[in-house]
């Protein structure tokens, strides 16, 4: 099986109902960043930073997969299916795809301020976090995201899969944040790339080809640019 890498950012989960953060009316129009997504934010209003996460939490146990998430994971039948994806989020997986790696850290899991790298699932009956929790290790429990500021533990396997993929796809992303958009430069020359967004992206490589519709569609037609590569 030919081996597919898929960077999927915010716009892959739109249509799903999640709320995105840098489109207008996004939650960065709502949400300081320095305030939410900052450790030095959860140091100064813990508070804040939990009821924050915990409304997102609560959005997506509401939230059901979509079309394009169904569609990449019925891909697995025919490639070796690798998703790299910059969302939060466990849509992914509940439509049924077995290899995702989140660069972002994933809603549904805490961690301790202890140890960052050690993801504890929260109990989806029982899904907020309160002020006051304390992981195992007897340190303050954090959401398990990756904040501004903070290192992005997974970038070197996402790296490594993406440098040895034989096709290459990006969903909903507007490739603006780093190191997550930097990805598309270790995919190889002659190597089939796609790009899928209704809004024009700007990449530096040309040997991109994009496909202007949401998630939902623009998996469909990748699913038919892809029989040829069978």
């Amino acid at each position: 099986m030919k081996k597919l890498v898929i960077l999927t950012g915010a716009g892959m989960s739109a249509e799903s109902g999640i709320s995105t953060f840098r489109d207008s009316n996004g939650l960065w129009e709502n949400y300081r960043v320095e305030d939410v997504a900052t450790p030095e934010g959860f140091a100064r209003n813990p508070q804040l930073v939990l009821d924050f996460y915990n409304a997102r939490r609560r959005e997506l146990l509401r939230a059901e997969p979509n079309d394009g998430h169904r569609g990449l994971a019925a891909l697995e039948r025919d490639f070796d299916v690798r998703i790299v994806t910059q969302n939060v989020d466990n849509l992914h997986e509940r439509a049924g795809s077995s290899h995702v790696v989140h660069l972002h850290g994933e809603l549904m899991k805490a961690c301790s301020e202890r140890n960052l790298n050690r993801p504890i699932d929260i109990d989806p009956e029982h899904p907020d976090m309160r002020l006051g929790d304390t992981a195992p290790d007897g340190g303050r429990l954090r959401p398990f995201i990756v904040w501004f500021g903070e290192p992005v533990p997974m970038i070197e396997e996402a790296i490594r899969i993406v440098s040895d993929c034989d096709l290459f796809a990006v969903i909903g992303t507007s490739l603006n944040v780093y190191p997550a958009a930097g990805l598309l430069s270790y995919v190889r020359r002659g190597q089939p790339i796609f790009l899928i967004d209704p809004k024009e992206v700007a990449v530096y490589r040309n040997d991109v080809e994009f496909i202007r519709c949401g998630a939902s569609e623009g998996v469909r037609i990748l699913t038919d640019r892809l029989q040829a590569f069978r």
